[in-house]
């Protein structure tokens, strides 16, 4: 489908508490512009969004997505779960997410995305990471052309890295992939962005560890970029 090429500036923090998902990130993106990286908790970060990794039914019961809860209060495991109902009929497949209002100043919204389909499950041997990352992304993109400007700085945690068990490296260079993938590049819906990186799973997961990899996106059928 119609892939559209990304204009609006997006302030990015990568934080996570993990000294060594911070160090992986440092390795990953060292050469990528307007990514800020740094050591502690997404609490503190006061940006528009925060983007939570989740299970698919939205159960908040563990890891970033307990902090969260406690933080913002209970209501907002509610509203992500309604999302996922009134959008996904109750279950948010990976490689999608849901924006929701988080009821507090900053950050103003919630980003819940899911990195596995039940809670404390182990997706080191997946490529889970990378999808959940460019959903996190495509959710922002979504929601901004609906509310132009709404999400203008996001901070996001180590996806995987703790419930998920995935190692820090493996980590970075996943999330690295989900970024550049949608800095590059936007799309449709949530389909069309699953497709593009499932159509290239195989070369990822053929890739060493150390090595980061570019998701090319299909050719545009029709039209000029706008």
């Amino acid at each position: 489908m119609t892939v559209e090429r990304v204009a609006s500036p997006l302030r990015v923090v990568l934080t996570d508490v993990n000294a060594d998902v911070v160090e992986a990130w440092r390795a990953a993106f060292a050469d990528t512009p307007g990514i800020e990286i740094r050591r502690g908790s997404i609490l503190d970060e006061e940006v528009d969004a925060w983007v939570s990794p989740t299970n698919s039914r939205g159960r908040m019961d563990g890891g970033v997505d307990a902090a969260v809860k406690r933080y913002l209060g209970a209501g907002i495991q509610l509203r992500v779960q309604r999302a996922i109902r009134d959008r996904f009929a109750g279950s948010l497949p990976v490689g999608s997410a849901v924006c929701v209002p988080s009821g507090a100043v900053r950050p103003k919204f919630l980003i819940s995305t899911p990195t596995m389909e039940t809670s404390a499950q182990n997706v080191s041997e997946t490529l889970n990471v990378a999808l959940a990352c460019a959903a996190a992304f495509q959710a922002i993109h979504l929601h901004n052309r609906e509310a132009p400007g709404s999400i203008k700085s996001v901070a996001l945690v180590g996806m995987g890295a703790r419930t998920g068990r995935v190692p820090a490296r493996v980590c970075a260079n996943l999330m690295w992939t989900g970024y550049t993938l949608f800095n590059d590049h936007s799309f449709e819906d949530y389909d069309d962005l699953r497709r593009t990186v499932v159509a290239q799973l195989d070369d990822i997961e053929s890739a060493p560890v150390e090595q980061r990899v570019r998701i090319t996106p299909p050719t545009r059928r029709t039209a000029s970029r706008r």
